[in-house]
């Protein structure tokens, strides 16, 4: 049926939704001159009560539907709450200036039961001077016509009687002539003195040049003529002005199509059929038709606009034909609720404008006739379309075609209210493979702005097929948590939450994620950032892990997951020399403690290394406020790990979290005997450390600056630098957790192909230490604790200033070395660089002593030319 302009769905989806209530924008005026009318629309009024007046030397007067039809305006408000109000140019309180431009001020108010009334002035001036000698403008309300005088200033108006305040709209131009009498020439002629014709609603006005007549439609002194078919309301009058002994008649009338006069429907299309020929007002058999003009609401559409909104504009020997469709662009859809059932109609304000000249008289007449139309009802009552999204686990269904008029007011269930579970477990039954879910709803509907309810019920089902959800265990080891996250049903996007922090493709790694297409795996560390100590005994660890499965479209949780253990574990270590070692970690009951405030009984004495998880202490027994107890036999050394900063117990005491102590004591033999065998037999062999075997991976990274804060990514190689231009690299031993473990370079070199072990080559690094033949050896910075840097020893860091490559045969084999930095024994592990001469203390071992070693590389460099 067209395009069902005005129409809409209602989309439901079962869910919770909270609905915020939005500020009322404010109300929308625009004015627009269309001729000899102006148009002013004024939209968003929402439920507020409309007032206008005119506005005429700071008064206002209210425009009634009398004073309306009398002085030339049509006011109507459609039921979607906006306004449009029609004025003739030539009405009551317009301001004349020699019939070629006038203005009209109106004033515009607002009132309402919540809102203040609010006062708006409109004023608008339309420039019209290409009058025809007889304008007729037809509108729903009254007809006017406008006649071409004889010659200016010849007539005017009497002024208007009881001290009306509009009498200040026309003042005596000329008292040589006045009209007098207005005859009505019906078919009982009827003759009005002026001022009896006014309060009978006729509006009757005389300016510079023209005579303007208005007539309330209807009224008394019109009839009804049949015209080629279409009945049409008739005005004729003969309006008599007098001059000392002199009389002179003009003739004035209108004919307009009454409402609904020559429309037809059909179930497509709307069709207005106007008379060619108008006989009332053409007394000549011979007249020229000279121009035809269509339009909506008010506005002349060109050949353009017609073609494009497939409206259609002919003409044949009897009428001018307006057709357009149902619902095409212009139409407004109305909503209607009869015996509790829902109906439309398509209402359109349609406009013809004809312009014809009388060969006898050689006189042109312009008409304009406004009809608005409206379809017959159609019974429309709301379709359901079930669109379920199983994906997503929710029912979707659309309501709907409906008017824009019509709101939602409830939805209900026609049995009882019920909870989430009684829900699903009465709306929902088994087949093979899935379940089918179903849901029977009413929907109540009100049309505004009467607010006639009407209902419209859907039963809506979904099938989904039998999924396994995602899920997640685990357990715990010596020193880890053991993580298995299994997809579940293909297809299912899902996210993974370790602790607070999502799981992202890095961190996944530094958990040496293991997976196929069923499940993946992981291994975290009971003091990895994302796992929380719950707390601390004398040797063990209480550590909780939390895994959290969510949807990634809705953000709705799928599982929560905690695996809580003992991890045994050393917190206080006292060796024979008098040295002591404590690690403080922070406690999920203290979640404000920070590490690197903590400190011995002496408040000098703070933490060797700290992070945001722990701070470790190396001191002796007779340091740091240790105090010393004699036991029999023994020999007991205590202190204690606590917050001495003022602002930082402040702060901790505002937020009633518990206090932190951690005691440190240990016990020291007093009466002990050790016996020592030894003898003079040399060694074979210096001491040697055995290499380790386990599979670590190493990381070399280039990085941006100095800081060490961002590097280059894999797609940036290869990296353009100019000579001289320092590179900074980066080698770090991923996987590890260990203070105790040191991360050691062999050697260094670069090679012009993507083969390691290419010629030529030139050594950067030769024996931990920088080349001493090498013109611009590197430089070797220092690895603080810092941001992502927990373990300083698990880290190097270098530059290179940018080289051009020369031939070097040298061919070694090139290593990574990991030490045990408490024992390094070894001599790789040994290595000191002298600045003078580069010489090794030490023993120097040949590379093929190291097998297993990793190799890393940067990736591909390019030098430019300056």
């Amino acid at each position: 049926m067209g395009c069902l302009a005005g129409l809409g769905w209602f989309i439901l989806l079962v869910a919770v939704v909270n609905i915020e209530a939005q500020n009322k924008p404010p109300i929308k005026i625009n004015s627009k001159c269309l001729g000899n009318l102006l148009r002013v629309d004024v939209s968003r009024l929402g439920g507020c009560f409309l007032e206008v007046s005119a506005v005429i030397n700071n008064s206002s007067i209210i425009l009634t539907p009398s004073l309306s039809s009398k002085c030339g305006f049509t006011i109507k408000k459609d039921h979607l709450g906006n306004a449009v109000i029609y004025a003739s140019v030539q009405n009551c309180f317009a301001q004349n200036v020699d019939d070629k431009a006038f203005t009209t001020k109106l004033g515009l108010r607002l009132q309402s039961d919540n809102v203040v009334d609010k006062f708006y002035l409109v004023e608008e001036t339309c420039y019209y001077s290409s009058w025809a000698s007889r304008e007729i403008i037809c509108k729903p309300n009254y007809m006017e016509v406008s006649v071409k005088k004889a010659a200016p200033n010849d007539y005017n108006l009497p002024a208007y009687p009881y001290s009306d305040p509009r009498k200040a709209a026309e003042q005596p131009m000329d008292a040589s002539f006045k009209i007098t009498t207005v005859v009505f020439l019906t078919p009982e002629e009827r003759v009005m003195q002026v001022d009896e014709a006014q309060r009978n609603g006729y509006g009757i006005s005389s300016t510079l040049t023209r005579l303007v007549l208005r007539s309330p439609n209807p009224s008394r002194e019109t009839y009804t003529k049949d015209v080629a078919g279409v009945p049409m309301t008739v005005l004729s009058t003969s309006i008599i002005f007098e001059k000392t002994k002199l009389t002179t008649p003009l003739y004035a009338g209108a004919a307009c199509p009454q409402a609904q006069g020559g429309v037809f429907f059909t179930e497509t299309s709307i069709r207005w059929f106007l008379p060619r020929r108008i006989a009332p007002l053409i007394c000549p058999k011979h007249f020229r038709l000279l121009e035809v003009n269509m339009g909506v609401d008010g506005r002349k559409l060109d050949a353009t606009e017609i073609s494009a909104r497939s409206y259609s504009l002919t003409l044949d020997d009897l009428y001018v034909i307006v057709e357009i469709p149902i619902g095409a662009a212009g139409c407004q859809i109305k909503s209607h609720v009869q015996d509790g059932q829902y109906f439309t109609s398509y209402m359109n304000e349609l406009m013809l404008e004809l312009l014809w000249t009388e060969d006898d008289t050689n006189e042109d007449t312009r008409y304009k006739a406004f009809l608005p139309v409206e379809t017959p009802l159609q019974l429309q009552p709301p379709q359901v379309i079930d669109a379920p999204v199983p994906k997503e686990i929710m029912f979707k269904a659309l309501i709907g075609l409906v008017g824009f008029d019509v709101m939602l007011k409830n939805i209900s269930s026609p049995s009882e209210v019920l909870s989430l579970a009684n829900c699903i477990a009465r709306g929902q039954r088994k087949e093979m493979g899935v379940t089918i879910y179903t849901l029977h709803l009413t929907f109540g509907f009100l049309v505004l702005p009467k607010h006639a309810p009407f209902t419209a019920t859907a039963y809506l089902s979904a099938k989904l097929e039998d999924i396994a959800l995602p899920s997640v265990s685990g357990s715990c080891g010596d020193k880890n948590f053991y993580v298995l996250v299994k997809y579940g049903t293909k297809g299912l996007n899902f996210q993974t939450i370790m602790g607070k922090r999502m799981l992202t493709v890095s961190l996944a790694q530094q958990y040496g994620i293991i997976g196929n297409d069923t499940h993946f795996s992981l291994i975290v560390p009971f003091s990895a950032a994302d796992a929380t100590v719950e707390a601390v005994e004398l040797s063990s660890i209480k550590s909780r892990l939390d895994v959290t499965l969510r949807y990634l479209k809705t953000n709705k949780t799928i599982q929560v997951f905690s695996l809580a253990c003992n991890f045994i574990t050393k917190l206080i270590e006292c060796f024979p020399n008098g040295t002591i070692t404590a690690i403080a970690i922070t406690l999920e009951s203290v979640p404000s403690l920070n590490p690197r405030r903590l400190t011995l009984r002496n408040p000098a004495c703070g933490p060797t290394y700290s992070n945001d998880q722990y701070a470790y202490f190396v001191f002796t027994a007779n340091s740091c406020g240790t105090t010393r107890k004699f036991l029999p036999n023994m020999m007991l050394y205590e202190n204690e790990i606590s917050i001495t900063d003022e602002l930082e117990l402040r702060k901790l005491s505002q937020s009633k979290e518990p206090e932190f102590e951690l005691k440190v004591f240990c016990y020291y033999d007093i009466n002990t005997n050790q016996a020592i065998g030894f003898n003079t037999r040399p060694r074979r062999s210096e001491p040697y450390a055995d290499d380790a075997r386990d599979e670590m991976p190493v990381e070399m990274r280039v990085a941006l600056d100095d800081s060490y804060s961002a590097f280059h990514r894999v797609e940036d190689h290869p990296i353009a630098k100019y000579l001289q231009q320092p590179l900074y690299f980066e080698v770090e031993l991923m996987g590890s957790y260990n203070p105790k473990v040191s991360l050691e370079l062999a050697y260094c070199w670069a090679t012009l192909e993507e083969d390691k072990m290419s010629l030529p080559q030139w050594d950067l690094i030769v024996n931990g230490c920088a080349n001493s033949r090498d013109p611009h050896p590197v430089i070797f910075h220092s690895v603080l604790p810092k941001g992502r840097v927990h373990y300083p020893s698990n880290f190097k860091r270098f530059e290179v200033p940018m080289f051009a490559f020369a031939e070097d045969q040298d061919n070694l084999n090139r290593q990574v070395i990991i030490c045990d930095v408490r024992n390094p024994v070894d001599a790789a592990c040994n290595v000191q660089c002298s600045d003078q001469d580069n010489t090794m203390k030490g023993q120097k071992l040949a590379v093929s002593d190291y097998p297993g070693f990793k190799h890393v590389t940067s990736g591909p460099i390019i030098i430019m030319s300056p």
